[in-house]
């Protein structure tokens, strides 16, 4: 049985860390308040340095290693947080890190990275398949292996940001954060059940990159034979060994969430709480907003970074406006004659809803002679009003089709 990281073990972090990392702001999010009928903070990890809660981790290992270890260097695996976290804390420590991230990681968090300092390797087509390369390298070389979540010191580092949560929100009685390997739900349930044992630590995965309810069904670590989410940053195919003990013991539930789910927590944080996050640091609003757990407020969830890279936000954003109805991909068939398109359009208009795009064709096999396909993109203000839209466009005689989802 492993050992948990103790409490004083966090608080040692926590001097550790002292004028490294920021002590980041706690703000209070309506939408979520509204939904759940009591007050909801945000814990925006996703303005640390960095962008994640990671360098505080990685900060409290690399600083602690000898000078010989220094010397050798240190070596991490990760899609992007982790790695910038190792980059930023061997800097500051004063030692050379090697990062091996997986050939399709976000290119920002690659330049960042690079940028930190630390030179980059890309092998494998998923964190885990990088980590084997980065174990190899550490055996080969002697650099010290710089685990992204199972490791002592990494947890406590991690645990710091529940120690900031209960001195910026006493009343506190739910904390929510989203679990990849689970370094820091781990270190959240460390200090929170040592200091307020009735708080309740929830986790959320997403469905797509679910290791941990397996896991705890087995009562041990579960290797998932697939997994892929947008969420790249807990894409994490296996629970550590450490992690999943602390999770076992002091973790109140773990839940998950939708890709659907994801793209519109990012895009209700980005429209309405003007946070820019990214997918892996939003499953925790997205639980919320999709009701995947029973949560009691006070509550505090945990955007856990911020590093997204622009085209995928893009991608999210669109995604996200569909899910909530407010992007609607249509096909519409109609006659081919003169001022035809022009009285579509203008219909679309009188509902006030706005076209985006338009492919107008007539050479589709499928169509009748005389009869011409126009593919449309609009924003709509929401379920409802698609709905109308809709029915308006064939009360007129038009043949609508609602285009799937890609």
């Amino acid at each position: 049985m492993t050992e948990l990281v103790s409490l004083d073990e966090v608080r040692a972090a926590r001097d550790l860390l002292d004028g490294v990392v920021r002590t980041t702001p706690l703000e209070p999010s309506r939408p979520l308040s509204a939904a759940l009928g009591g007050p909801v903070w945000l814990k925006c990890e996703n303005l640390q340095r960095a962008g994640s809660y990671k360098v505080r981790g990685a900060y409290v290992r690399i600083s602690r290693l000898s000078a010989q270890e220094r010397a050798r260097g240190v070596v991490a695996a990760s899609a992007g947080n982790h790695a910038q976290g190792v980059a930023l804390a061997a800097g500051l420590v004063g030692t050379h890190a090697t990062v091996f991230m997986p050939v399709n990681a976000p290119l920002p968090k690659v330049a960042a990275t690079k940028g930190y300092g630390a030179q980059v390797e890309l092998i494998g087509a998923t964190v885990d398949e990088s980590l084997v390369a980065a174990q190899t390298f550490a055996e080969r070389t002697g650099a010290v292996l710089i685990h992204p979540f199972d490791h002592r010191d990494v947890i406590a580092g991690q645990g710091t940001v529940a120690l900031e949560i209960l001195e910026q929100c006493p009343q506190v009685t739910t904390i929510v954060t989203g679990v990849g390997g689970g370094g820091l739900i781990s270190g959240l349930a460390v200090a929170a059940k040592a200091l307020r044992p009735e708080v309740r630590v929830i986790g959320v995965q997403a469905a797509g990159a679910a290791a941990f309810p397996p896991s705890l069904v087995a009562g041990e670590p579960v290797r998932l034979p697939a997994f892929t989410t947008i969420a790249d940053g807990i894409a994490v195919g296996r629970p550590g060994d450490v992690t999943f003990s602390h999770v076992r013991k002091l973790v109140d539930d773990m839940v998950t969430v939708s890709e659907e789910d994801i793209s519109r927590a990012l895009l209700m944080l980005l429209e309405r709480g003007k946070q820019v996050v990214e997918p892996a640091g939003a499953v925790g609003v997205a639980a919320l907003l999709a009701g995947a757990v029973e949560v009691t407020a006070p509550a505090v969830v945990v955007l856990s970074g911020g590093n997204i890279d622009p085209l995928l936000m893009l991608r999210v954003i669109e995604h996200g406006l569909a899910a909530a109805g407010r992007y609607l991909r249509v096909t519409v068939r109609c006659s081919d004659r003169p001022g035809q398109l022009a009285s579509l359009l203008s219909e679309i208009a009188e509902h006030r809803a706005n076209v985006v795009d338009v492919v107008h064709q007539r050479a589709n096999p499928h169509l009748r002679l005389g009869e011409v396909e126009v593919a449309l993109s609009v924003e709509t203000r929401g379920v409802e009003h698609s709905d109308m839209l809709i029915s308006a466009l064939r009360a007129s005689g038009y043949q609508v089709t609602i285009a799937p989802e890609a």
